[in-house]
């Protein structure tokens, strides 16, 4: 196995996690050899890891060039394993080549030239953008399918809005602002009149270029039913201190076939998670100042 630093990450998942993931993280380079051994596979080296997993890069039995996933949360594996499937006929996911729930791994096909999509040429990504929505929201949502745009909005203001006691949070967006995101949001879930598999973590990070031929390919899905213009409104709200969140969002509407007042408006419901993001992480002021008129 490719010798690599797993230093960098271990804080990542420990947040995720908790402590017991330094130990799992101990016993990933064993891990990835056993499944190397086991599947037929070669190892390279570490590849795009986030806060949920370590990634590897690999080249299958048949020259295939493919990442190994390795999570310590097996259970969420398998759902990503799940979602990844549904959307397989698309082609705009990577393909699973194996998967081991028990051991909290699969091996999935590498995307190339995978350019990230914010990295891609601006004119051209609306229209790419929505040739990649009406693929994915083409799939029928499997009966039962138990996720849902609700329940991923109560997830995700109730995370992250244990984080507005922070002082440097607290500054900038009240409680005010964050109650007028849940009504709004509120209302838009109430009004939702057309109902669609969404890739439900649709931003310009989870998006690659897979060339010509294939298009788009998403990435990491977490796969709900809800309203089309969900899955642009990342790409739109990004648009903040460099064109205009409002100017994108004509852009993108257009482009992907969506209603724009209703694409604007979730842009404002998601408008201060994005600003707590910057205010975590850095970025423009002009930014941030933007994501703060459009949360008011």
């Amino acid at each position: 196995m490719t010798q690599v630093d797993l230093e960098d990450i271990d804080t990542r998942l420990v947040g995720r996690f908790g402590a017991d993931a330094e130990g799992w993280l101990a016993g990933v380079p064993a891990l990835a050899a056993r499944l190397a051994s086991q599947w037929g596979f070669e190892l390279g080296e570490l590849f795009d890891s986030g806060a949920s997993s370590v990634v590897l890069r690999c080249t299958w039995s048949d020259g295939t060039p493919s990442v190994l996933k390795l999570s310590p949360d097996g259970a969420l594996l398998t759902k990503q394993i799940e979602m990844l499937r549904v959307f397989a006929p698309t082609g705009r996911v990577p393909g699973v080549l194996a998967a081991d729930a028990n051991s909290g791994a699969m091996v999935l096909e590498e995307i190339l030239p995978g350019t990230v999509a914010e990295d891609l040429p601006s004119d051209s990504l609306p229209g790419r953008w929505g040739e990649l929505l009406t693929a994915l929201h083409a799939m029928a949502p499997p009966k039962d399918w138990p996720w849902t745009l609700r329940g991923r909005f109560e997830e995700s203001f109730d995370r992250i809005g244990k984080r507005l006691t922070e002082p440097a949070i607290s500054a900038r967006i009240g409680e005010d602002a964050w109650q007028r995101a849940i009504e709004r949001c509120e209302s838009l879930l109430s009004t939702q009149d057309r109902i669609v598999l969404l890739h439900g973590d649709l931003h310009l990070g989870n998006v690659l270029d897979g060339g010509a031929t294939r298009g788009l390919v998403a990435i990491d899905p977490k796969a709900c039913v809800g309203d089309p213009c969900f899955d642009a409104v990342d790409y739109v709200v990004a648009g903040a201190g460099h064109e205009g969140v409002e100017a994108r969002c004509r852009l993108v509407a257009d482009a992907c076939g969506l209603d724009g007042d209703r694409l604007y408006a979730w842009g404002r419901v998601v408008a201060p998670m994005f600003a707590i993001a910057h205010l975590s992480y850095g970025g423009p002021a002009q930014a941030l100042d933007e994501l703060l008129a459009l949360a008011s």
